[in-house]
């Protein structure tokens, strides 16, 4: 499994819609030019985003967008998989796996499951509110 651009970038962008947080809307331009992402790129993603409910757009000349709810709730886990559908390593393991005839005699399924288990594990416990946890760890680092 690999994670593709359009997940990476939807982590990055709802992350800075968290850092910038002032309550103000946040234009996607800025977005754009502080991640060093293409404007049009990101205008796919917030729109994933936006129908989902995870954003919210502001119209108007002082418009933007919005975190719908706090950063707390929102996991890296439940973003990746609204961008990029199921992550299971497999398609025989996971939340809807697929029937598969060798199922109940298949040993290989074990790695499957404890790989699809490992990877939940860290994703579903990893939220906004951490990765701006995180960030400002690593952005209030100075020497002298």
């Amino acid at each position: 499994m690999k994670i593709s651009t359009k997940g990476r970038y939807a982590v990055r962008l709802l992350l800075d819609l968290a850092l910038y947080n002032t309550k103000d809307p946040i234009a996607l331009k800025d977005i754009a030019k502080r991640q060093g992402i293409s404007e049009k790129y990101l205008e796919q993603i917030i729109a994933i985003l936006n129908k989902a409910g995870y954003v919210r757009s502001i119209r108007g000349a002082q418009g933007g967008y919005v975190l719908a709810k706090n950063p707390e709730d929102y996991t890296v886990g439940g973003i990746l998989r609204l961008t990029e559908g199921d992550l299971t390593p497999v398609s025989c393991v996971g939340q809807n796996p697929s029937d598969c005839e060798r199922r109940n005699q298949c040993v290989t399924v074990r790695i499957w499951e404890k790989l699809y288990d490992a990877i939940s594990g860290v994703i579903d416990n990893i939220t906004l509110a951490d990765l701006v946890e995180w960030h400002n760890e690593t952005s209030d680092q100075y020497v002298i």
